[in-house]
């Protein structure tokens, strides 16, 4: 840091205790210039730091500000493993971004992408194991994205089995903005389609066999998708998902079906027994123990990841050719 203009970021400020200590540290390190930046704080946030930084960026002031979490859909604590995995990522990556992929490295590609739904630009991520035969896309829940925290966790079980997953927005940002356009479940399915139809024309990726994740609402969409004429969907999983949404869709899907529900989500447990029984493809039904709509109990979401792992290698094994 010596010498060097320092960007501290942290996820808000409530009391300032953590975000002083960090500038702080900065400048102790020989920082001439500290710039701190955070998403949210209370409107009086500058005068819990005083002059900690030399300049000070927050997105938003609001006057009801109790804690940080209540800002987020979801805040749960990153595990010490998720940041040391991506530190040292991140320290391979910088120290010979030419070199080959170690034995231990499991991906090959693992970078922020465009994908263009018919003519929008959509944001993802993608992540491509090395011999990998098949891929996951992700369709997120209502108002989440690709970087849920929950569906980050499965991608990462997913490419420790040797598969890529690709984890994109359905919406841009503005459209986001319009609440209708988070529960449209047509609209997202097609952007599901356009996805799909990217994919294939990518030289590297084509190959790949697909399947589909969908979380919350966004299970509808890819159930909808899978049905739709030429989309060569070979594997869908459902977390915690309304597959109902699909409605009669459901009788047109043909890749075999897993749904994953928690058995403490009463309502979406009934619907999705409903909705099993309108799907005419190759069906399972795992109801995880203790687990609420967002599988936040200890353990559960691990239960759910390697559930859809285990259905994923089974059904999306590469076919052979006669």
């Amino acid at each position: 840091m010596n010498g060097h203009t320092v960007l501290v970021v942290d996820d808000g400020v409530a009391t300032g205790s953590s975000a002083r200590a960090a500038c702080q540290i900065a400048r102790a390190q020989g920082a001439v210039h500290v710039i701190m930046a955070v998403p949210v704080a209370p409107v009086d946030w500058q005068t819990h730091l005083g002059d900690a930084a030399d300049e000070y960026v927050c997105l938003e002031t609001p006057e009801s500000f109790f804690s940080i979490g209540q800002f987020y859909e979801d805040f749960a604590q990153s595990t010490d493993e998720e940041v040391v995995s991506l530190l040292e990522r991140a320290a391979r990556r910088s120290a010979n971004s030419s070199a080959p992929p170690r034995d231990d490295e499991p991906t090959w590609r693992d970078e922020e992408v465009e994908v263009d739904a018919a003519g929008v630009r959509l944001a993802g991520h993608l992540s491509v194991t090395r011999g990998a035969s098949a891929i996951v896309i992700f369709a997120h829940g209502s108002g989440s994205s690709r970087r849920s925290p929950r569906n980050r966790l499965v991608a990462n079980v997913l490419n420790q089995a040797g598969l890529a997953t690709l984890l994109f927005d359905l919406l841009t940002i503005e459209e986001e903005l319009d609440r209708s356009n988070v529960f449209d479940i047509s609209l997202l399915a097609q952007r599901l389609v356009d996805v799909t139809r990217w994919l294939h024309s990518q030289p590297d990726l084509a190959r790949l066999r697909v399947g589909y994740f969908g979380a919350s609402t966004s299970a509808g969409a890819a159930l909808w998708a899978a049905s739709e004429p030429g989309i060569d969907v070979a594997a869908v999983v459902s977390r915690g998902g309304r597959p109902d949404l699909a409605g009669p869709r459901l009788a047109h899907v043909s890749a075999p079906t897993l749904l994953i529900v928690g058995a403490e989500d009463q309502t979406v447990l009934a619907l999705n027994r409903k909705a099993q029984a309108h799907l005419h493809c190759e069906t399972k039904l795992v109801v995880v123990p203790t687990a609420t709509h967002l599988f936040e109990e200890p353990g559960t979401l691990q239960i759910a990841a390697e559930a859809a792992r285990d259905w994923f290698v089974t059904h999306l094994a590469p076919v052979s050719r006669p």
